[in-house]
């Protein structure tokens, strides 16, 4: 057969793997690589049985292939045969012998031919040595060596940049803290023209800066454009609605506690994209913190029915039954989701919260310190871990693990607001307040979610017989919830401290009004009715 025909079915392949047509590829290929026996087309052969899911015929034509250890294309192949056949250990045999160090920094690879494969060609295609990191750390967490997993994913990104899936995995498993997702990034060597992957890199990592250099860092992102017809400015397209941007904006949003601006901006973007699972899980999380257990019975319903293998559906069906305080229930399909994927975090923290929710510590400090060792980025577990030690009076433990939580995420409103809960309950008024006033100032706005903590700050001044500064806190708390009957009986006994019975007596009324049979105001009131009873006498009388 001549060239020109050899060259012709080598078109026909390329073009039935386009068209997902796998059998015909494979049939095509399989005669390319009998006429030439050429390296390329056996390759061309594998890679059509990997596509078509023969991962064990593949397999075996590259392994007896004479190239196949001089190659790194086809041990790369060979070795993804094996992930697919979860034959771990032979797939770290097929890619080689190499070292990598805690910053990942790789050593001792073998830089084989890797023609075809080249970094600089014209499609810019990504690294080998990144893909073969990669899989590396695949194989290492797939064995639950998580150290080595996660060294082999930096040296993945650090290999090539462009090599997201090694990034999204240090990401999404919470393996780096904070500062060294920072120094990771900061580490990277990206091309001149992905000066746009670098600002987006930023906004994926961790957001514990302050308000002003997480916008920041999201606007350098939005003003990167593309003029697809540069004689019309009218064609210049942004990022600015790009649907991963906006999922991280909604994330960030969360974290800040405005949870119902995350629900809506997750709201909008599952319209136009409803199966975008990351935007997904974030939605569920905000509908969950505003309880609304209409919205998260429907993204339940739906996520079961289109990904019922995924952790995330069963974890939606969890966040259903934990709203509506069918706890028993919620563990179950909690349960359910760490069993599908023993690294997806939110899974591990309901399963614990849906514990402590009944007050078996014991269990919720188990799933909790599971977290703690699987997630190490992740300051959460050591924040619950504190909330339970704090529920059993166990003041100095719980402060010593929300101060851990405080080195993790030192931006977190939350670590603050226990911290100042913990100052409170062992009498340090003075830190108390501290803690309180530190967790307002990390507040990008106030809302009725943080009531409890302008509440417990008035609490804490009033105890220093600060009257002035404790009636202005509960006034503002009294702005963001009317109907607290703490608020209001905390209010009428800072008055009644300072002998203005006619404030006390008033608003020891409006607490009754809202719970008539409360025992501490109705007591109080009746002490303050005395009171002013007594100023109206003459002393001499």
């Amino acid at each position: 057969m001549r060239e020109e025909q050899i060259e012709k079915l080598r078109g026909v392949v390329r073009d039935c793997v386009s068209k997902h047509l796998y059998s015909s590829a494979i049939f095509f290929a399989d005669k390319v690589a009998a006429f030439t026996n050429d390296p390329a087309d056996i390759y061309m052969q594998a890679q059509a049985l990997f596509l078509g899911r023969h991962y064990r015929r593949a397999y075996h034509l590259l392994n007896a292939s004479k190239i196949v250890l001089r190659d790194l294309r086809f041990r790369y192949l060979a070795a993804k045969c094996l992930e697919e056949l979860k034959e771990w250990d032979q797939c770290l045999l097929m890619l080689g012998d190499a070292k990598v160090d805690e910053h990942g920094n790789a050593y001792d690879t073998e830089d084989c031919n890797v023609v075809y494969l080249d970094k600089d060609s014209e499609d810019r295609e990504i690294n080998i040595s990144a893909a073969t990191c990669f899989l590396r750390g695949r194989a290492y967490e797939a064995m639950e060596n998580r150290a080595l997993a996660r060294q082999w994913y930096k040296a993945a990104i650090k290999a090539d940049p462009l090599c997201y899936e090694a990034l999204e995995c240090l990401i999404e498993n919470h393996v780096l803290t904070c500062e060294e997702e920072t120094s990771l990034l900061s580490s990277l060597q990206f091309g001149p023209e992905d000066g746009w992957l670098s600002s987006f890199y930023s906004c994926l990592i961790k957001k514990y800066d302050k308000e002003s250099v997480v916008e920041a860092k999201f606007r350098e992102v939005e003003k990167e454009s593309c003029n697809s017809n540069p004689s019309s400015p009218s064609f210049t397209h942004t990022l600015k609605n790009d649907t991963d941007l906006l999922a991280c904006k909604a994330e960030y949003f969360n974290q800040c506690g405005e949870h119902q601006k995350c629900f809506e901006l997750t709201s909008d973007l599952l319209e136009k994209d409803p199966f975008h699972l990351k935007c997904t899980l974030v939605h569920i999380t905000a509908a969950m913190e505003l309880g609304n257990s209409n919205e998260l019975y429907l993204m339940a319903s739906n996520l079961v029915k289109d990904y019922p293998q995924k952790a995330l559906s069963w974890f939606a069906v969890g966040c259903y039954y934990y709203c509506i305080k069918k706890y028993d229930q919620s563990r179950c399909y909690f349960s359910k989701a760490t069993s599908l994927d023993g690294t997806f975090a939110p899974a591990w923290i309901g399963f614990g919260n849906a514990y402590a929710a009944q007050e078996e510590g014991d269990q919720a400090m188990t799933a909790y310190r599971t977290a703690a060792r699987l997630f190490p980025g992740c300051h959460l577990p050591t924040l619950y871990i504190g909330m339970e030690y704090m529920r059993t009076h166990s003041y100095k433990l719980a402060e010593q693990f929300f101060m851990q939580a405080k080195a993790f995420c030192p931006s977190d409103p939350l670590v603050y607001n226990e911290l100042g809960v913990v100052a409170y309950n062992m009498k340090e008024y003075n830190k108390s307040v501290l803690w309180f006033e530190k967790t307002l100032k990390h507040i990008p706005s106030l809302s009725q979610l943080w009531e409890p903590t302008v509440v417990n700050l008035a609490h804490a001044y009033r105890k220093l017989k600060i009257y002035h500064e404790a009636i202005s806190y509960y006034e503002k708390a009294l702005t963001l919830s009317p109907r607290s009957l703490s608020t209001y009986a905390g209010l009428a006994y800072t008055y009644h401290l300072q002998d203005n019975f006619t404030a006390a007596i008033t608003y020891y009324h409006k607490a009754l009004w809202l719970k008539p049979d409360d025992q501490f105001c109705t007591e109080m009131l009746s002490l303050a009715l005395v009171d002013e009873g007594r100023r109206g006498i003459d002393p001499k009388i």
